[in-house]
């Protein structure tokens, strides 16, 4: 077995998912990342309409047509448990479109379970806030009862002192 290079040491070992597509979309190669990413063999990938996989591909048709880096907007995947962010060039010379695909899934699981955490945290503040102010109107009816009695009782004190002195 021929010892590889180091660029397609590169490319087995990269941790970024790699793709080159045709102009007709049609995959040409990927990287064992890309296979992982998307939890398939390169027999099964490679020759595949890119659409099947990817979805909308207009991003690389752009940076064909417009012979320009294409730096896309964030993607998941959900039915690969996936979530990405791609790189898309075109190497006209050899009329393909490459695909750097960053896997951001970790990151974006950390990011809604922040995010579920605050939801549940500000939940359980609104309903301890809630129980508190429901406690306050409580304690303020009883003391209004409270003083209420206390005044009718000084009220009393203050009739029967006044008849005395009469």
């Amino acid at each position: 077995m021929a010892k590889k290079t180091l660029w397609e040491l590169l490319w087995d070992y990269d941790p970024n998912g790699l793709i080159v597509v045709d102009q007709e979309m049609t995959i040409q190669v990927v990287n064992p990342a890309f296979c992982d990413m998307f939890h398939a063999t390169e027999a099964e990938i490679i020759g595949q309409d890119a659409t099947a996989l990817l979805g909308d591909v207009t991003n690389f048709r752009v940076a064909w047509d417009e012979n320009k880096v294409i730096k896309s907007r964030e993607k998941a995947y959900p039915g690969h448990d996936l979530y990405v962010r791609k790189v898309i060039f075109p190497i006209k010379d050899e009329g393909i479109i490459a695909c750097i695909v960053v896997d951001l899934s970790h990151e974006w699981h950390q990011e809604q379970a922040m995010l579920k955490l605050k939801q549940e945290t500000l939940e359980k503040v609104s309903h301890v806030v809630d129980k508190q102010m429901q406690v306050a109107q409580e304690i303020a009816e009883l003391l209004g009862e409270t003083t209420a009695e206390t005044k009718v009782s000084l009220l009393k004190i203050r009739g029967i002192l006044e008849d005395e002195r009469k």
